[in-house]
């Protein structure tokens, strides 16, 4: 749940980086594909989708995140997180090389389905499983991951890192890295004694 939140901060600051490089591209492709360069307010209006698209992604994700909670239960919903998180994640890395930005429009719409159902799904998850003592602690797990997520995703984007054309798309793709931590970790992790109670009426397996 905590690269959940760490990939919800890191998608967060991560656009700002490449931003004249992605309206430069969006130029090209569109000269290439209707022979004529788009107006500033086309460019604009394409950036405005990228940028504004992932809280609606975000919207979707956190409302069927109740949903998901219950019928597959915490562990498995944060599980099934991660496939538009790595779809996205997969066609805005693949975005250059298929010259459409249109993909990174739907990128984006990916990973905030994934932002917003993780983020939800892991304070319920962390705080049903977390011993009395360590609620509280626990609890704050994810407002620190979304703020290590945002600091990793400015550091990515600087020049002397991934912040240059060449390696825009890979800079938008590295949210595939804490995916991919879940998705090796989570399977070793307990259900939320709750859901197994309540939902499943397993006592043996809450206790």
């Amino acid at each position: 749940g905590i690269t959940g939140a760490f990939h919800y901060g890191l998608q967060v600051s991560i656009i700002n980086s490449p931003a004249e490089y992605i309206q430069s591209f969006i130029r090209e492709t569109w000269l290439k594909r209707y022979g004529s360069s788009p107006s500033a307010e086309m460019i604009t209006l394409m950036w405005s989708f990228i940028v504004s698209i992932y809280s609606i992604g975000g919207l979707l994700g956190s409302s069927s995140a109740g949903y998901l909670s219950v019928r597959f239960g915490r562990k498995k919903a944060m599980l099934l997180a991660n496939i538009p998180a790595l779809l996205g994640a997969a066609l805005m890395g693949l975005s250059r090389l298929c010259g459409s930005f249109e993909m990174i429009i739907a990128g984006r719409l990916f990973s905030g389905v994934c932002g917003g159902l993780a983020q939800n799904v892991h304070i319920m998850y962390a705080g049903e499983c977390a011993p009395r003592n360590l609620r509280g602690l626990i609890a704050i797990t994810a407002s620190t991951s979304i703020a290590v997520g945002k600091f990793v995703g400015f550091a990515l984007g600087l020049r002397e890192v991934l912040g240059v054309e060449a390696l825009w798309p890979i800079l938008l793709a590295a949210n595939a890295v804490p995916v991919l931590v879940q998705l090796l970790t989570l399977p070793f992790f307990p259900d939320s004694p709750r859901y197994l109670l309540i939902d499943q009426k397993d006592k043996e397996g809450c206790i």
